[in-house]
Protein backbone atom coordinates (compact mmCIF):
# COMPACT_ATOMS: atom_id res chain seq x y z
CA UNK A 1 0.00 0.00 0.00
CA UNK A 2 2.66 2.11 0.99
CA UNK A 3 3.99 1.39 -2.31
CA UNK A 4 1.00 2.57 -4.09
CA UNK A 5 0.96 6.06 -2.24
CA UNK A 6 4.51 6.77 -3.26
CA UNK A 7 3.64 5.85 -6.88
CA UNK A 8 0.67 7.63 -7.05
CA UNK A 9 2.68 10.88 -4.69
CA UNK A 10 5.61 10.18 -7.77
CA UNK A 11 2.93 10.55 -10.47
CA UNK A 12 1.69 13.74 -9.42
CA UNK A 13 4.76 15.18 -9.29
CA UNK A 14 6.08 14.76 -12.88
CA UNK A 15 2.64 15.93 -13.81
CA UNK A 16 2.83 18.71 -11.96
CA UNK A 17 6.83 19.37 -12.67
CA UNK A 18 5.41 19.10 -16.56
CA UNK A 19 3.07 21.80 -15.79
CA UNK A 20 5.79 23.99 -14.24
CA UNK A 21 8.28 23.29 -16.81
CA UNK A 22 5.58 24.78 -19.60
CA UNK A 23 4.70 27.57 -17.64
CA UNK A 24 8.22 28.39 -17.65
CA UNK A 25 9.07 27.99 -21.18
CA UNK A 26 5.57 29.97 -22.18
CA UNK A 27 7.34 32.70 -19.71
CA UNK A 28 10.26 32.82 -21.28
CA UNK A 29 9.07 32.93 -24.59
CA UNK A 30 6.93 35.71 -23.49
CA UNK A 31 10.32 37.53 -23.01
CA UNK A 32 11.75 36.55 -26.14
CA UNK A 33 8.70 37.91 -28.06
CA UNK A 34 8.67 41.58 -26.09
CA UNK A 35 12.81 41.74 -27.27
CA UNK A 36 12.57 40.85 -30.53
CA UNK A 37 9.71 43.75 -30.76
CA UNK A 38 12.47 46.02 -29.49
CA UNK A 39 15.37 44.65 -31.47
CA UNK A 40 12.90 45.02 -34.82
CA UNK A 41 11.99 48.97 -33.51
CA UNK A 42 15.94 49.69 -32.79
CA UNK A 43 16.72 47.93 -36.41
CA UNK A 44 13.93 50.51 -38.25
CA UNK A 45 15.73 53.43 -36.30
CA UNK A 46 19.09 52.37 -37.58
CA UNK A 47 18.10 52.27 -41.16
CA UNK A 48 16.20 55.66 -40.53
CA UNK A 49 19.54 57.31 -39.49
CA UNK A 50 21.86 55.44 -42.52
CA UNK A 51 19.10 57.07 -44.88
CA UNK A 52 19.14 60.63 -43.25
CA UNK A 53 22.93 60.32 -43.39
CA UNK A 54 23.54 58.13 -46.36
CA UNK A 55 24.71 61.39 -48.62
CA UNK A 56 25.73 64.31 -45.52
CA UNK A 57 27.41 61.99 -43.22
CA UNK A 58 28.64 59.20 -44.32
CA UNK A 59 30.43 58.00 -41.19
CA UNK A 60 27.29 58.14 -39.26
CA UNK A 61 24.87 55.96 -41.66
CA UNK A 62 27.61 53.44 -42.08
CA UNK A 63 27.51 53.40 -37.88
CA UNK A 64 23.87 53.23 -37.99
CA UNK A 65 23.98 50.52 -40.57
CA UNK A 66 26.42 48.29 -38.17
CA UNK A 67 23.93 48.85 -35.49
CA UNK A 68 21.56 47.72 -37.49
CA UNK A 69 23.14 44.32 -38.53
CA UNK A 70 24.15 43.59 -35.13
CA UNK A 71 20.63 44.03 -34.27
CA UNK A 72 19.26 41.22 -36.90
CA UNK A 73 21.71 39.21 -36.15
CA UNK A 74 20.89 39.08 -32.53
CA UNK A 75 17.55 39.57 -33.78
CA UNK A 76 17.64 35.70 -35.66
CA UNK A 77 19.14 34.07 -32.85
CA UNK A 78 15.62 35.29 -30.67
CA UNK A 79 14.14 34.00 -33.46
CA UNK A 80 15.97 30.65 -33.29
CA UNK A 81 15.86 30.33 -29.88
CA UNK A 82 11.96 30.88 -29.75
CA UNK A 83 11.41 28.21 -32.35
CA UNK A 84 13.15 25.68 -30.25
CA UNK A 85 11.22 26.83 -27.24
CA UNK A 86 7.78 26.30 -29.07
CA UNK A 87 9.14 22.81 -30.00
CA UNK A 88 9.97 21.59 -25.99
CA UNK A 89 6.35 23.10 -25.06
CA UNK A 90 5.03 20.99 -27.53
CA UNK A 91 7.03 18.06 -26.45
CA UNK A 92 6.40 18.46 -23.56
CA UNK A 93 2.15 18.88 -23.51
CA UNK A 94 2.77 15.96 -26.16
CA UNK A 95 4.44 13.91 -23.34
CA UNK A 96 2.13 14.87 -20.57
CA UNK A 97 -1.08 14.01 -22.40
CA UNK A 98 0.50 10.89 -23.30
CA UNK A 99 0.86 10.76 -19.59
CA UNK A 100 -2.36 11.29 -18.42
CA UNK A 101 -3.80 8.98 -21.23
CA UNK A 102 -1.73 5.99 -20.06
CA UNK A 103 -3.49 6.54 -16.76
CA UNK A 104 -6.83 6.97 -17.67
CA UNK A 105 -6.20 3.83 -19.44
CA UNK A 106 -4.47 1.72 -16.52
CA UNK A 107 -7.06 3.10 -14.30
CA UNK A 108 -9.39 1.68 -16.63
CA UNK A 109 -7.87 -1.59 -17.40
CA UNK A 110 -7.85 -1.54 -13.16
CA UNK A 111 -11.67 -1.30 -12.57
CA UNK A 112 -12.51 -3.56 -15.86
CA UNK A 113 -10.38 -5.91 -13.36
CA UNK A 114 -12.00 -5.62 -10.37
CA UNK A 115 -15.27 -6.37 -12.33
CA UNK A 116 -14.48 -9.43 -14.23
CA UNK A 117 -12.56 -10.70 -11.13
CA UNK A 118 -15.81 -12.90 -9.72
CA UNK A 119 -16.99 -13.45 -13.47
CA UNK A 120 -15.54 -16.00 -15.87
CA UNK A 121 -16.56 -17.74 -19.37
CA UNK A 122 -18.34 -20.70 -17.65
CA UNK A 123 -20.42 -19.25 -14.85
CA UNK A 124 -21.71 -16.94 -17.55
CA UNK A 125 -22.69 -20.18 -19.43
CA UNK A 126 -24.14 -21.42 -16.05
CA UNK A 127 -25.93 -18.63 -15.34
CA UNK A 128 -27.35 -18.41 -18.76
CA UNK A 129 -28.35 -22.29 -19.11
CA UNK A 130 -30.64 -21.89 -15.07
CA UNK A 131 -32.13 -19.01 -16.79
CA UNK A 132 -33.11 -20.91 -20.06
CA UNK A 133 -34.49 -23.71 -17.56
CA UNK A 134 -36.34 -21.47 -15.26
CA UNK A 135 -38.16 -19.76 -18.22
CA UNK A 136 -38.67 -23.01 -19.80
CA UNK A 137 -40.37 -23.79 -16.20
CA UNK A 138 -42.43 -20.84 -15.79
CA UNK A 139 -44.01 -21.60 -19.81
CA UNK A 140 -44.49 -24.93 -18.44
CA UNK A 141 -46.66 -23.87 -15.21
CA UNK A 142 -48.43 -21.21 -17.78
CA UNK A 143 -49.78 -23.50 -20.01
CA UNK A 144 -50.85 -25.85 -16.83
CA UNK A 145 -52.71 -22.83 -15.23
CA UNK A 146 -54.20 -21.98 -18.69
CA UNK A 147 -55.76 -25.31 -19.48
CA UNK A 148 -59.00 -26.58 -17.64
CA UNK A 149 -58.75 -29.63 -15.67
CA UNK A 150 -59.49 -33.13 -16.91
CA UNK A 151 -59.70 -31.43 -20.57
CA UNK A 152 -56.75 -32.62 -23.25
CA UNK A 153 -55.89 -30.09 -25.83
CA UNK A 154 -57.50 -29.99 -29.01
CA UNK A 155 -55.36 -31.41 -31.95
CA UNK A 156 -55.00 -29.55 -35.52
CA UNK A 157 -56.36 -32.96 -36.92
CA UNK A 158 -59.65 -32.77 -34.88
CA UNK A 159 -59.73 -29.08 -35.80
CA UNK A 160 -59.61 -30.19 -39.45
CA UNK A 161 -61.95 -32.85 -39.53
CA UNK A 162 -64.69 -30.28 -37.48
CA UNK A 163 -64.15 -27.57 -40.05
CA UNK A 164 -64.55 -30.42 -43.17
CA UNK A 165 -67.82 -31.58 -41.49
CA UNK A 166 -69.09 -28.01 -41.61
CA UNK A 167 -68.37 -27.20 -44.55
CA UNK A 168 -70.10 -30.53 -45.92
CA UNK A 169 -73.00 -29.76 -43.68
CA UNK A 170 -73.30 -25.75 -45.56
CA UNK A 171 -72.92 -27.35 -49.19
CA UNK A 172 -75.47 -29.83 -48.34
CA UNK A 173 -77.87 -27.22 -47.22
CA UNK A 174 -77.69 -24.69 -50.38
CA UNK A 175 -78.32 -28.06 -52.72
CA UNK A 176 -82.09 -28.92 -50.95
CA UNK A 177 -82.22 -25.27 -51.06
CA UNK A 178 -81.45 -24.99 -54.85
CA UNK A 179 -84.42 -27.77 -55.53
CA UNK A 180 -87.06 -25.62 -54.01
CA UNK A 181 -85.98 -22.24 -55.73
CA UNK A 182 -89.05 -20.85 -58.75
CA UNK A 183 -87.73 -20.72 -61.89
CA UNK A 184 -88.37 -16.84 -62.79
CA UNK A 185 -88.38 -16.45 -66.66
CA UNK A 186 -88.06 -12.88 -69.00
CA UNK A 187 -91.54 -11.02 -69.93
CA UNK A 188 -90.36 -11.69 -73.21
CA UNK A 189 -89.95 -15.53 -72.88
CA UNK A 190 -93.22 -15.59 -71.54
CA UNK A 191 -94.56 -13.92 -74.09
CA UNK A 192 -93.12 -15.60 -76.82
CA UNK A 193 -94.31 -18.99 -74.99
CA UNK A 194 -98.02 -17.89 -75.28
CA UNK A 195 -98.15 -16.67 -78.52
CA UNK A 196 -98.08 -19.77 -80.48
CA UNK A 197 -101.02 -20.93 -77.99
CA UNK A 198 -102.79 -18.28 -79.50
CA UNK A 199 -102.01 -18.45 -83.12
CA UNK A 200 -103.36 -22.59 -82.57
CA UNK A 201 -106.81 -21.38 -81.12
CA UNK A 202 -107.41 -18.50 -84.53
CA UNK A 203 -106.63 -21.74 -86.84
CA UNK A 204 -109.10 -24.00 -85.12
CA UNK A 205 -111.71 -20.78 -85.15
CA UNK A 206 -111.36 -20.69 -88.80
CA UNK A 207 -111.57 -24.75 -89.46
CA UNK A 208 -114.65 -24.58 -87.71
CA UNK A 209 -116.51 -21.49 -89.25
CA UNK A 210 -115.18 -23.27 -92.55
CA UNK A 211 -117.08 -26.09 -91.92
CA UNK A 212 -120.43 -24.66 -90.70
CA UNK A 213 -120.68 -22.88 -93.77
CA UNK A 214 -119.87 -25.69 -96.20
CA UNK A 215 -123.19 -27.55 -93.97
CA UNK A 216 -125.19 -24.34 -94.28
CA UNK A 217 -125.07 -24.30 -98.02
Amino acid sequence: MMAGIMSYFGRRDTKQSAREAIVGLRQQLQMIEKKEDHLQKKIEQELKIAKANAVSNKPLATSALKRKRANETQLEQLRGQQLQLEMQVNTLESANLNAETMAAMKKAAEVLQQIHSGMSVAKVDETMAAITEQREVANEITELISNPAGMDPIGDDELLNELHELEDEVLSERLAGADHVPIHMPDGASRAAERPVAVTEDDEEAALRQLQAEMAM
